[in-house]
């Protein structure tokens, strides 16, 4: 008997659960039936790919040396069927996109906007995450282009650099500085109250650790989760917040105050999985990507 693409999934699903009953649960088979099957995968590669003495069910050596092949043979079957529904005149197709948190409050409104307004064929999913896990579900052909920072990205993803962002402290229109553009030497930030994204989030690092470095340690009156809590704050109250000033591009009634020093700048970037098949709805999204940022004033220094 030769292995089969069931006796693929199956031996991943046990890998993934380390237990054969939540496997079995998340593939919908009898328990019996899962146990049969994976056997059967090992009687027909002569090596046992799992260890079940434990409390929990691991891989052998053997197991996650195959698991490895497994996985990418699924990948690029997934990615051959993709590509045989692939219309190249974009009538139709699907598009799995991916951003770190800060770009969903000014980049990928527009751009999924301009998408479907030239491809309404194209359904799109978008998803927000960490750029920690971005990366891994590239790895694993859970999305198709994500965009995050540049960085030392794990193995296997490919990075085209878009434009550089700055961040700036942002005031709204009841704040001392409203409507006034001139640069602020962040030590005037020392016990000023502000509202912050909360800790959770790679900006606010970047930000403690500007402020650090010129021993600067502001008040956080708010701390906030969403960037849209945060510009409502802003809005409404006399709290300035440090955000890419990007962001008040789209928000009249905010004003971006640039500090001096200033803060690191960032690249942001496209990212995307070497080895896998491109479609047409990509080409297009990452194609039409590029010119946005071009035409709205966007630079890479």
């Amino acid at each position: 008997m030769k292995p089969e693409l069931r006796h693929l999934r199956y031996l991943l699903a046990v890998a993934e659960h380390a237990n054969f009953t939540r496997a079995a649960e998340d593939l919908r088979i009898a328990q019996p039936t899962l146990s049969q099957q994976v056997k059967q995968l090992e009687k027909a590669l002569g090596v046992q790919l799992l260890d079940r003495t434990g409390r929990t069910v691991r891989l052998t050596d053997a197991g996650a040396a195959y698991v490895h092949y497994a996985r990418r043979a699924l990948q690029d079957l997934a990615a051959g069927e993709r590509a045989v529904l692939d219309v190249q005149d974009l009538s139709r197709g699907h598009l799995r996109l991916a951003v770190t948190p800060t770009f969903t409050a000014y980049l990928i409104g527009p751009l999924v906007a301009g998408f479907y307004e030239s491809h309404p064929g194209i359904t799109l999913d978008v998803r927000e995450m960490t750029q920690d896990r971005l990366e891994a579900d590239l790895l694993d052909d859970r999305l198709d282009l994500g965009f995050a920072f540049r960085a030392t990205h794990l193995a296997g993803i490919a990075s085209t650099p878009l434009f550089t962002e700055t961040l700036s402290l942002v005031v709204g229109p009841h704040h001392p500085r409203a409507g006034q553009g001139a640069p602020l030497p962040v030590a005037e930030l020392h016990e000023r109250h502000l509202a912050l994204l909360s800790e959770d989030f790679a900006t606010r690092r970047h930000i403690d650790e500007h402020f650090a470095a010129h021993h600067v340690r502001p008040r956080i009156a708010v701390e906030a989760n969403s960037i849209n809590a945060l510009t409502e704050i802003v809005t409404r109250t006399p709290l300035a917040t440090v955000l890419p000033d990007a962001i008040t591009r789209d928000h009249a009634h905010l004003t971006p105050v640039p500090l001096t020093p200033p803060l690191p700048s960032r690249t942001v970037t496209l990212l995307r999985r070497e080895s896998t098949y491109r479609s047409a709805a990509t080409h297009a999204f990452a194609e039409q990507a590029t010119q946005w940022v071009r035409s709205h004033g966007f630079t890479l220094d």
